[in-house]
């Protein structure tokens, strides 16, 4: 499917196909459901929102192009590396990217994501780590894995060199903690957050359909001492300029432009 599931819980989803399909994209949403052991149903002429009303869900995962989108209450939720592809496009114009500053990546590096989201910040990390580097990106909601990790592993349209830093990608569905006690100390360079904003920037309209369906829990202390086992050189998290989660995080070093709204604390270990 893409991606690795660590966990599986019961989803308030089903899978279906676009009302254009063909065995591909059936076999597609058939793989889908029995990966997330959810029904799939059948799509014939029902709208989406028939289908989610037949089946008393709120979330609707469809096959459709080769790809899986999530139907949410707040929009669709679909899998396009178009940061990746801004920001990579400007590491090679050579205005550099914060997020790779803050966790001083080079290749070779070993990168753990722990909040894979979307996947631009795993894929922008797979590209500065090169070939001989790993990322390895982890996902707590299934529905959001199957999107994205199928995703990483099957979006063709995009530059040679953003589609091999997304396969470089390597999805997992796990709980961050849980993942964290499970490694070995100093098995990554870098450990990496990006938890949902305690106050998020509610002008990012194009996040309502992660916000919906992603995991809100607020990044423990545990989780940061974790991390900072694992991690050979540095943990760096991502918050907002003013936010007061770097100081209760224990993350005293915090880099981000003078007018920008996003900043990136880091503990060196």
């Amino acid at each position: 499917m893409g991606f690795k599931m660590e966990q599986q819980n019961a989803l308030d989803a089903v899978v279906t196909t676009s009302r254009k399909w063909d065995e591909e994209t059936l076999a597609l949403a058939q793989t889908a459901a029995a990966r997330l052991g959810i029904p799939y149903a059948e799509r014939r002429t029902l709208s989406l929102a028939e289908v989610r009303a037949r089946y008393g869900v709120h979330y609707v995962l469809v096959a459709k192009n080769g790809l899986l989108m999530l139907e949410t209450p707040a929009g669709e939720l679909f899998f396009h590396p178009n940061m990746a592809h801004l920001r990579i496009k400007n590491i090679r114009h050579g205005q550099g990217d914060r997020l790779g500053e803050a966790m001083q990546l080079h290749p070779g590096m070993r990168v753990l994501d722990c909040t894979l989201g979307f996947g631009a910040d795993a894929i922008t990390a797979a590209y500065l780590v090169g070939e001989q580097g790993t990322v390895t990106g982890l996902e707590s909601q299934p529905l959001i894995a199957a999107v994205v990790g199928w995703g990483l592993a099957h979006f063709t349209a995009d530059s040679p060199h953003v589609l091999a830093a997304m396969r470089r990608v390597t999805p997992v569905c796990a709980d961050a903690l849980t993942y964290l006690r499970a490694q070995p100390a100093d098995s990554y360079d870098v450990v990496y957050f990006d938890p949902m904003f305690r106050h998020p920037l509610y002008a990012s309209k194009a996040l309502d359909p992660l916000r919906t369906v992603a995991d809100r829990r607020a990044l423990t202390e545990e989780t940061v001492a974790e991390a900072c086992r694992v991690a050979r050189e540095r943990v760096v998290m991502k918050e907002t300029a003013r936010s007061t989660e770097f100081a209760r995080l224990g993350f005293t070093q915090v880099t981000g432009g003078k007018y920008s709204k996003v900043h990136y604390g880091f503990i060196k270990v």
